[in-house]
């Protein structure tokens, strides 16, 4: 797996040559054979059969105690039963898989947001994150009539032109790091997207601060991850710091809390941070494993998309002017009941007493095994994140954003995630660790016991 050619190498190939198969036969059909330009890595990426627990097994009918967690969205880890059962329940109670018209789960998983999250007075449904701040830029932009957008470098919201800019710039074409450039991450990028979308630097309060004070008159909003790729976390002057300025200013605050939400605290980070955004987009564990988003915020925005508000725009047809058109949002799955009664039980089950303080406690020994066996050989490493989620970054010096991230030993640690995978520990290289309450003490071990297997091999030792 791009590792060199030894011995070793080829016997792992070996072991998932049903993966390479069934890889050139999807891309017969399928663009670069993968449906999520994410889900690609080199040579080719490993195609799962089934899973169960902390558990993948490949088409070879490898097992691989799995940390990906379909990036993060798996808290209660694959297949769990509390899970099933809501489903199960929905469907047979209901009688059909979606209706298509309101239902009782939109307000009871509403209702739960709503008593979580204490910047939330409302709730809208969307189908992904995607959606859910595509949707929060839509209003803040006709909340007060800006045509700009601010945005920080290394900070992801999704695939659409609007926000794909400057997620992972070359930093040749970065520009100054008080006032980062707009590049483009994908070809077919207009030059008005890149205009519209200003860059700012993640924890760096007087630069941000500078830009927004110099635009205020263009930007709407300010979207974030308040935990940048969900495990840089802002610091928290930063955070109260960016919460004054955009009050002050009339901006929009967004957090993208995609990641973040229900993985540091049922909460998310602005429990933690102690800090109320305007809009909040979710997604991932709200879903339990089902394609979901949700925006939730102050009641003066979210009203902007009440159709009692007037001009729907699918039947108002005949000629009638509409005068006061509420903003547009639909879409025939939002409020999906089958994936609301699949999250409300994951939700629910991670309130249970102990549950997520021994999902915190198991990510802590994890991080503290790795580290102890990184210093043992000598490397400069540290696990990097908050709550139940991290990633090992290789360097010693603190890492603070994009530009930090990009200074570490990635080939290193490129290289060590590809002898993990012969080793049975699954996570895309180089990506980030999510934590289940599915994976056990033994997986622990066994995942620190595989790191050090891993850079003994690396180190050749």
């Amino acid at each position: 797996m791009n590792r060199g050619d030894t011995a070793q190498d080829m016997s792992f190939e070996n072991k998932i040559a049903g993966s390479a198969k069934a890889h050139e036969q999807a891309k017969q059909v399928i663009p670069g054979g993968v449906t999520a330009n994410i889900k690609h890595f080199a040579p080719h990426p490993i195609v799962m059969d089934h899973a169960s627990g902390s558990r993948l097994t490949d088409v070879d009918g490898n097992q691989y105690i799995d940390y990906l967690l379909s990036y993060g969205a798996m808290i209660l880890g694959h297949g769990h039963k509390r899970v099933k059962e809501a489903v199960y329940q929905q469907m047979e109670q209901c009688g059909s898989f979606v209706f298509g018209t309101p239902h009782h789960l939109e307000y009871k998983m509403a209702q739960k947001l709503v008593d979580m999250f204490p910047s939330m007075d409302q709730v809208r449904f969307t189908n992904s994150g995607l959606e859910a701040t595509l949707l929060a830029i839509r209003l803040a932009q006709a909340y007060n009539d800006k045509p700009k957008i601010a945005k920080f470098e290394g900070h992801y919201h999704g695939g659409y032109d609007q926000v794909l800019v400057s997620v992972n710039p070359n930093i040749d074409n970065a520009g100054e790091q008080a006032e980062p450039n707009s590049v483009a991450e994908s070809s077919g990028m207009s030059e008005s997207d890149l205009d519209d979308t200003v860059i700012m630097p993640f924890n760096d309060l007087e630069a941000t601060e500078a830009i927004l004070r110099k635009r205020q008159d263009e930007i709407s909003a300010v979207i974030l991850e308040p935990v940048q790729s969900g495990f840089v976390p802002a610091d928290e002057s930063f955070m109260k710091g960016l919460r004054q300025i955009t009050d002050e200013l009339d901006i929009v605050l967004i957090f993208d809390e995609v990641k973040t939400g229900f993985r540091l605290t049922v909460g998310g980070a602005q429990h933690l941070y102690g800090i109320e955004p305007d809009l909040t987009a979710l997604g991932k564990v709200l879903g339990g494993g089902f394609p979901v988003g949700a925006l939730g915020g102050k009641f003066d925005l979210m009203n902007l998309m009440s159709p009692e508000r007037g001009g729907d725009i699918l039947t108002s047809g005949g000629g009638q002017q509409v005068t006061d058109r509420a903003l547009f949002h639909s879409g025939t799955y939002n409020g999906h009941p089958t994936v609301l009664a699949a999250g409300l039980a994951t939700i629910e089950y991670l309130e249970e007493d102990g549950v997520m303080s021994e999902l915190l406690r198991k990510t802590e020994q994890l991080r503290h095994g790795l580290e102890t066996v990184y210093h043992r050989y000598g490397l400069p490493m540290q696990t990097v994140g908050l709550g139940t989620i991290f990633n090992i970054i290789l360097t010693q010096e603190t890492v603070r954003n994009y530009r930090d991230l990009s200074e570490c030993d990635l080939e290193t640690r490129k290289q060590i995630d590809y002898e993990l995978l012969d080793l049975g520990i699954y996570t895309k290289p180089g990506n980030r660790y999510s934590m289940s309450t599915a994976h056990t003490d033994q997986d622990i071990q066994k995942t620190i016991d595989a790191h050090e297997v891993a850079i003994k091999r690396v180190l050749n030792q």
